[in-house]
């Protein structure tokens, strides 16, 4: 999920600017586009073998050509934003209604609500929180478990990027330096009072975010800040993929996985770091289990095993679908987090302006890290503690779960059953220094 994620870019014999790597684009829309009769006389296939009229259908050739034939629709579809999904949730042991409503929008960028429509008023206001969800290559909904898990206890926002390929031109650049201001604009419309949560690569646009407010003496700074498994400083406890971007350079990134958006999508000649790339990188981290995962897959189609099936296609229309970033923000995070260092350093600036984490002085900070955690290593999370040197002690917390990696720090049972809430506790006393103080202790 992390930007850092770059190990499959395929290197290209062209050196030089995006104009000489674009016809990439244009032949993976064009051989998308050469599959469509082949995908017809699967889908007509699969039809045929899984007829109930055909007696071919419930033997073990039949039920074989049509799992075969599933296969090959689903590795050669081009998967769409998926759908959240979140229709209700259950708050103090009633069922409520959830109705998913953007309240912000930016070229770039909507702010969702997930509006829990109570028939009557809560007695007591819960934590309103902010997601800051990544921006790395899949969608925002791929944080659909994390929302869930919050559901119950807390007023969830999440921010929902947009896939820069949809992006007209017109609308102009997008870099680091808009998504912090984003970031900042955003916790200014929800007014205060208000819990910011980063979940991976967002944490160093959220600590600037939060460290210019505070410089500022913003009165709409958050109450507090959480931070998952994000890279800070990538020299602690670098991983394959923190090594990779410091040895390859930003020169390198520029000149082989940046091209041009073709004809026909809104955001055509617009400088990206396309999709597929970004998830020809998460599928060679780990070819082989994809592999087991689809072979899987086929025999489970063959044997009938709906469940497991159902929980395949789940998944995988989840990780499938990936959206183009904007070259400027994907080139200036590579620069800034993985290859300089800058935040950590003292050296990040937002518009000519020095980012000054010490400055927050107002704001509660907890960090989660997974202790199996092989994107963001141990230690580069916590780190921020260091930087925010002005935070007493007794309002900020760090958190290492045991068991997990790095998908587990957001998502998954452990998520739910141990980090959620520890997480509710620390936003609930986050305002009441004497609780942050016990719990600082636990």
């Amino acid at each position: 999920m992390p930007i850092g994620e770059f190990g499959g870019a395929p290197p290209l014999a062209a050196e030089g600017s995006p104009v000489l790597t674009t016809p990439m684009y244009w032949m993976y829309e064009m051989a998308h586009a050469s599959l469509n009769p082949a995908r017809a006389v699967t889908d007509a296939t699969k039809l045929l073998f899984q007829n109930p009229l055909n007696p071919w259908t419930r033997t073990e050739v039949g039920k074989s050509v049509a799992a075969a034939c599933e296969l090959f629709e689903r590795t050669t579809r081009r998967y769409g934003k998926p759908e959240w999904g979140l229709n209700d949730t259950e708050v103090n042991g009633i069922r409520v209604p959830v109705e998913v409503r953007s309240v912000w929008e930016k070229p770039f960028c909507n702010l969702l609500y997930f509006d829990r429509k109570f028939a009557r008023p809560l007695r007591s206001p819960q934590p309103r929180v902010l997601i800051v969800a990544p921006m790395s290559g899949h969608y925002a909904t791929l944080l659909r478990g994390t929302v869930e898990a919050l559901l119950p206890a807390h007023e969830v926002y999440i921010t929902d990027w947009a896939d820069a390929r949809m992006v007209p031109l017109s609308e102009g650049r997008f870099d680091l330096d808009d998504y912090i201001d984003y970031v900042i604009e955003m916790l200014q419309v929800l007014g205060g009072n208000t819990h910011v949560m980063a979940v991976c690569q967002p944490s160093v646009p959220v600590v600037a975010a939060v460290s210019i407010m505070e410089a500022r003496r913003d009165p709409f700074v958050p109450t507090s800040m959480t931070l998952m498994g994000g890279p800070i400083d990538t020299r602690r406890n670098p991983t394959a993929v923190n090594n990779l971007a410091q040895e390859r350079g930003i020169d390198w990134f520029r000149n082989h996985v940046i091209t041009k958006v073709p004809f026909p999508h809104p955001g055509m000649m617009r400088d990206v770091y396309p999709g597929f790339l970004q998830l020809n990188g998460f599928i060679s981290m780990n070819f082989d289990r994809h592999m087991d995962a689809h072979k899987q897959l086929f025999a489970h189609l063959v044997k009938g095993d709906g469940d497991l099936v159902d929980k395949h296609r789940e998944f995988y229309d989840e990780y499938l679908a990936v959206m183009d970033l904007s070259a400027e923000y994907y080139l200036q995070t590579v620069d800034t987090v993985f290859v300089k260092h800058s935040l950590p350093k003292g050296e990040m600036t937002h518009r000519g302006t020095l980012v000054d984490p010490s400055k927050v002085t107002r704001v509660a900070l907890m960090t989660v890290e997974g202790e199996n955690d092989d994107i963001s290593g141990l230690g580069q999370t916590e780190a921020t503690h260091a930087l925010c040197s002005s935070i007493p002690d007794h309002r900020r917390v760090h958190y290492v779960q045991k068991g997990v990696g790095h998908y587990g720090v957001f998502n998954g049972s452990r998520f739910k059953s141990e980090i959620v809430p520890r997480i509710h506790d620390f936003m609930v006393s986050a305002a009441n220094p004497a609780s942050l103080q016990a719990l600082a202790a636990e």
